[in-house]
This record gives C-alpha cells, structure tokens and sequence, in this order.
C-alpha cells in the first residue's frame, strides 16, 4: 500500500498543501508548531475517520466553511482516490471513494495507516480506555466487520442504559429489559471472540518484536483482562455461540443491581489489556526505556498483522518518535523499514537524528508551507 499524492485544503494549519511522496520513507523537518504533525494526522483520519480533536470541526481552517483532504493511493496495485469533506457547521462529512459517495463504515480498511506518537507511550499507565482504543483500531482495520459490530454494541448499550435509567425511575416496565440483554449478549460475544484471537495474534508478533528491539533481553506477553471476572464464571471457550449464551445469563442476573445503578456493569466496554515484561506487569514496573521499546514493539506487530491480513504492510506514520528512541535503535527502525519497503512518513525536528544518506525525501515544514530540500 503506497500514497502518491496528499492534496489538503484549509485543513488545520495548512490553506493548501499538494504533496508528492516517495514510496520509501519521507521525513518532514521543522520547529514544533509548524504543522508537521497536521500531515500525519491528515492520513490518519482518512484512514480511521477519527482525529485527535474534540470534534471534526476543529480540523478546518480558522474562519474558513470547510476542510478538503483527498489521497491518491494504490492497495494491491489498483489506484484508488480517497476525498472527505468535513463542514465547519457540524453537517455531515461528505466521502468520496472513487468518485462514489460513501458512509464512514464504508470506507474504514480502504486505506490502512498505523500511527505512532509519544503519546502511544502513555497508553500503558492511562485508564483501560486507552487500550481498549488501540485494540479496536487494530481489529476495525484487520477486520471492517469488527467497526459495524463495534458500533452495533454501543448503541445496544447506550439503549439499555437509557432504558435502566426509566425503570429506575417508574418510567418503564424490568420486562422490557429481557430483548436488550439478548441483543446486547450476541453484540458482546462477536466482540469478545474477536479481540481474544487478535491478542492471541499480536502477543506473538509482539513478542518477536520486543527481543529484537531489546538485543533478546526482554520477553512481551499481553493478557486480555475480562471485566470483573472475579465475580463472574470465567468463560469455558470463546466460540461465539458459547459466549452468546454465556453474557445473557450475566446480564440477566445483573438486572436489578443494573436498574439501581443506572448503567450496564458488565461487557465488553469495561475490559482492559495487560501488558507484561519477563513477566512483571509493565505498567507498574516498567523503566522509561522499557514503555518505549514496547509502544514501538506493538506498532510494529500492527503494521505486521494488518499485512498478514491484507496482503501488504499498511502506512506508517511516526510522529516525533525518534527523540524518544536511542541511535542504534533509531538506525534499527529505518533500516527494518527500509529492508520491508514499509512507505513511512516521519515528523523531527532536527535532522540530526537520521543518517546521511536518506532513501527517500526530506521536505521542510514552515508556518503551513512545505517545501522539498534541495
């Protein structure tokens, strides 16, 4: 999978920005605050729908009506264009797939980007939000289906807590109650049984990842962290017509206690994912160095199983990462890159922290222009 061309207008910092890539690695230098990282996420948000803002709104220009991003980009050698709208009136973004008008479940997996940010290093010690988030991204873009099952559970959800919430209050009959946990158990276990073979896949991946990356010092297992298992029977296997049968008889006996509180105690939305290295849990025993080896090892195991399923590695995005990484391991990452013809787009801001001979292009970014260095 490779981006050609990024055309951006009145997106973020940028009034317009047409942006020929190379098909190997593209670095973008410049002083924080340049809109180097607006490029990154441009692709990122065609890729998942989804920004690092509040609202699609504040990805438009300042007093401007609306923001365009198109990309040209080939998946499997067929060119494919990508065009997205987003009003600054909060009206519904407009999807253009090919010339042909498109909803957001539609086009999520067209265009696969992985993104990694220094953020990605807080994921570990944040709350399960955080990492539910990431494993949801890796599924929703492995797998589509899994974004219109994702979304089918959280409006199941949000209609039986609304409905909790009336029978607490005399509004409603707890006999309404029995079609939304049937509805909500068979959501809940397509989920379930999804993300356990996906753990399953990328603690592998990881694994191999973290050893290469740690000169073969440390081992990375991840666990899935069912909610309140303490007070629940773990469940007997993973098969999804076990697991139907099994979160239905859950929600049912948590009827009551679910009426009192006003919202559903148990599924899918609460779960969390552990990670582990030589054993001890990393987020209360992880170094520093050991949170950053780990964000990168799961980056990479993404940009792996996201292959594995689609047939070619997606685009990787790397924002600012290289100060968080030491020289041996920042010459490591490009060439893994490079050797695996991964299209990568990187933001620093100094130059310093890539070798002389870049094979790719190195464009500079200034106040919402961008040139190419000569």
């Amino acid at each position: 999978m490779k981006i050609s061309k990024i055309f951006l207008k009145d997106f973020r910092n940028f009034a317009e920005l047409d942006l020929n890539l190379s098909e190997t690695i593209n670095i973008f230098l410049g002083r924080n605050a340049q809109g180097k990282t607006n490029i990154l996420e441009s692709i990122n948000f065609a890729s998942l729908g989804t920004a690092r803002v509040s609202k699609d709104t504040e990805l438009v220009r300042w007093n401007q009506d609306a923001a365009l991003l198109r990309m040209n980009f080939s998946k499997a050698d067929v060119s494919h264009d990508l065009a997205i709208e987003i009003p600054a009136d909060r009206r519904r973004r407009r999807i253009l797939f090919d010339g042909n008008a498109v909803k957001m479940r539609d086009f999520i997996g067209k265009l696969n980007a992985v993104m990694f940010s220094p953020e990605d290093l807080f994921m570990f010690r944040n709350s399960p939000i955080t990492r539910r988030k990431f494993l949801n991204i890796v599924i929703s873009q492995a797998s589509p289906i899994y974004f219109s099952e994702l979304t089918t559970y959280n409006r199941l959800l949000e209609q039986r807590n609304n409905l909790l919430k009336k029978i607490r209050e005399n509004m409603a009959s707890p006999n309404n109650l029995e079609l939304w946990n049937e509805q909500l158990a068979d959501a809940a276990a397509k989920i379930l049984s999804r993300r356990i073979k996906a753990v399953e896949n990328l603690n592998s991946l990881a694994d191999e990842m973290q050893k290469e990356i740690s000169a073969q010092s440390e081992n990375l297992s991840l666990e899935y962290e069912i909610h309140d298992l303490q007070n629940v029977p773990a469940p007997q296997n993973f098969s999804v017509e076990y697991l139907q049968s099994w979160y239905h008889e859950i929600f049912k006996s948590r009827n009551f206690s679910d009426v009192k509180r006003g919202s559903t105690s148990f599924g899918v939305h609460l779960d969390d994912l552990n990670f582990f290295i030589n054993g001890k849990e990393l987020r209360l025993y992880g170094s520093q160095g050991q949170l950053r080896t780990t964000a990168l090892a799961l980056k990479l195991s993404e940009i792996q199983m996201l292959k594995n399923s689609a047939g070619e590695y997606p685009i990787l995005l790397l924002d600012d990462v290289m100060s968080e990484l030491d020289a041996e391991r920042r010459e490591k990452l490009l060439e893994f890159l490079l050797s695996q013809k991964i299209q990568t787009l990187i933001t620093a801001t100094e130059k310093a922290y890539f070798p002389e001979k870049i094979f790719g292009k190195i464009f500079l970014v200034e106040n919402g222009a961008v040139k190419l260095e000569e």
